[in-house]
């Protein structure tokens, strides 16, 4: 997962405090256990817990460039970047590391902000240019990725979780009663709100450019929703097709890592199609995990185990009841960090505590299936 902080001397000077940012990482260690780092100088620091996957022994953050003019700290995963290297290599790039990070940080230098236009998959990133003295922060196209901000006393504070920035004692946490309706209204409150008053979340899509004490936000990608069929348009088959031949390259590309995967498995279709394409994509031994129900309304365990002996994975049920979510959700709401109208994500953080005892890092879902294909009747 990964986890980035930072504060930034936006229009007041004032010391960068290593000790501020190290309590700042302290309060998402979670995001990252196998390691930390951090960047000093006399107008920024940037903070980054880590979580090995790519790289495990070379790809400590920060990360900087050939001549050291740029930083980056960052939470994502850049899934084609074997094929960006290649690019960046051919143009005379140097590497020091096998990260898909550093990937990003030389496309940077190539393309400034319109390296984003070139990645494949989720991130937060924050990069530090020390000639231009100038902080560049980026959100993946649908915000997977979180990414906090706030200003105060003339300081630009952020991080990938609210309570990291309230660990910077010029922050005090008070309620956005604007927020808490959006909350009642659609679930979550709509970036760049957050339910803290003047602490934002920089929205999907978005980077923020700050520089010389003003802040730029610009929008690099947005959805499209056509309100006629294009001419030509493809047959339901075709459609279907185009669909399968995406998924399968989404999975092959989720499999690059340099630790084993992997996979959710609920007896539905999203994830019984994800855990079914890896099995496509790889004879490594796969393990897969689900959640059964005490109670026979949302019980699924008898797909679960049918679809896992048909595929032939380790399968692990972790077996829930309604005292096992009422015990864990306040610290559901510690992590998600906004009220909640429900308790559905209190089981996929129970089974992911289930994945972390059985030592893996990362498991593929079904997880957005129905957002994208119009699956809810909400």
């Amino acid at each position: 997962m990964c986890g980035i902080v930072g504060t930034y001397n936006l229009t007041k000077q004032h010391p960068i405090e290593e000790a501020n940012l190290r309590q700042m990482l302290a309060m998402i260690r979670h995001r990252g256990p196998d390691e930390s780092g951090i960047y000093l100088d006399s107008q920024i620091g940037l903070g980054n817990v880590r979580l090995c996957i790519i790289d495990l022994t070379g790809g400590q953050q920060p990360i900087t460039n050939e001549d050291e003019t740029l930083w980056i700290v960052y939470n994502g995963e850049i899934y084609n970047y074997l094929e960006l290297r290649d690019e960046l290599e051919t143009r005379g790039h140097r590497f020091v590391t096998n990260t898909d990070t550093e990937v990003i940080l030389h496309l940077y230098e190539d393309y400034g902000p319109e390296c984003l236009d070139h990645l494949n998959g989720p991130f937060a990133i924050a990069i530090w240019d020390t000639r231009q003295q100038r902080l560049f922060l980026a959100r993946d196209r649908i915000g997977i990725r979180p990414l906090f901000y706030a200003q105060r006393d003339g300081a630009l504070i952020f991080g990938s979780e609210i309570k990291a920035l309230l660990a910077d004692r010029r922050l005090t946490p008070e309620i956005d009663p604007v927020s808490l309706d959006q909350v009642f209204t659609f679930w979550s409150p709509l970036p760049p709100r957050t339910i803290l008053r003047d602490i934002f979340e920089l929205p999907p899509g978005h980077y923020m450019m700050a520089q010389d004490g003003q802040i730029e936000f610009h929008r690099y990608w947005q959805p499209v929703f056509p309100t006629q069929p294009a001419t030509g348009a493809r047959s339901l088959d075709e459609a279907a097709e185009e669909l399968r031949t995406l998924l399968i390259d989404a999975t092959r590309l989720r499999l690059r890592a340099d630790v084993p995967v992997g996979a959710y498995l609920s007896g539905g279709l999203d994830s019984s199609t994800v855990t079914a394409l890896i099995m496509t994509q790889t004879s490594n031994h796969l393990e897969t995990f689900s959640i059964a129900f005490s109670d026979p309304a949302f019980d699924e365990s008898t797909h679960q185990q049918r679809m896992a002996q048909f595929l032939g994975t380790d399968h692990h049920i972790l077996y829930c009841n309604h005292t096992d979510i009422g015990n864990a959700f306040p610290d559901m709401i510690w992590h998600t960090e906004m009220p909640m109208v429900r308790t559905a994500p209190v089981p996929l953080f129970l089974l992911s505590q289930l994945v972390n005892q059985h030592n893996l890092k990362v498991v593929l879902t079904g997880e957005g299936a129905d957002e994208f294909l119009g699956g809810y009747n909400i």
